[in-house]
């Protein structure tokens, strides 16, 4: 395995994308959607990163890359044009220990993109360490025929248990038989299947009262869906 797999919580904190064309601007959309504050350099720019740089969202600095743009950066992308200014990037930024992509040379930097599904909750990633970005991008299709937003329903209706199993009295070690039993039973397809009756019976044969849907999901299952638990 040539890469380290790691989920890196960016919100907060300070990204430069070097490069204002297509895609650069992908990268800034990416990193606005993980909550990252964005710093995009360039003489230059798509419409949407023009547009976002007018609504605030990003710092757009209408200029050549400077090396001092790195000073008080978590991470930096180099996606311009030139391959000889990705390498530069990619050189200065080594030198200061910061977490870098070079969009067309990866072996410049420390860390590459994977293909993304996004499905709320759950986030499923194709990796070919490099190797090939377009057969990525096939298995990234094909998982997004596969799982859909129901995913994200059951994950949230799970963490809602786990919440509620963390505030009771039940010991820790109760709680992993607890959700394997949920998995193995079905819940998953009683979300994909939206009948919150169906889901309240496994959710009160296998934990009890007071984990209906309603109670647990209350924007999602209420008010106009019933709660039939009766608590």
């Amino acid at each position: 395995m040539n890469y380290y797999p790691i989920n890196l919580s960016i919100h907060g904190r300070p990204g430069l994308v070097v490069g204002g064309g297509a895609v650069g601007a992908r990268k800034v959309c990416g990193l606005l959607a993980c909550g990252a504050g964005v710093t995009v350099v360039s003489p230059d720019a798509r419409d949407r990163i023009r547009q976002l740089a007018a609504e605030g969202q990003i710092n757009w600095l209408q200029r050549d890359y400077a090396s001092h743009d790195l000073d008080g950066m978590f991470l930096v992308i180099a996606a311009t044009g030139s391959p000889q200014i990705n390498r530069r990037i990619g050189r200065d930024a080594a030198k200061h220990n910061l977490l870098c992509n070079v969009v067309d040379q990866p072996d410049l930097g420390n860390f590459i993109l994977p293909a993304v599904v996004d499905c709320g909750h759950l986030t499923l990633t194709v990796s070919t360490a490099g190797q090939s970005p377009a057969f990525a991008k096939y298995l990234k299709n094909e998982l997004q025929q596969r799982y859909g937003l129901e995913y994200d329903r059951f994950l949230a209706l799970m963490g809602a248990v786990r919440g509620k199993l963390l505030r009771s009295p039940l010991p820790a070690a109760a709680h992993k038989p607890l959700f394997e039993k949920l998995i193995r039973c079905g819940l998953l397809d009683r979300v994909r299947a939206g009948h919150p009756d169906d889901i309240d019976r496994l959710l009160r044969e296998v934990l009890g009262p007071g984990y209906g849907c309603a109670q647990l999901l209350p924007d999602v299952y209420a008010p106009d869906q019933p709660d039939k638990q009766g608590s």
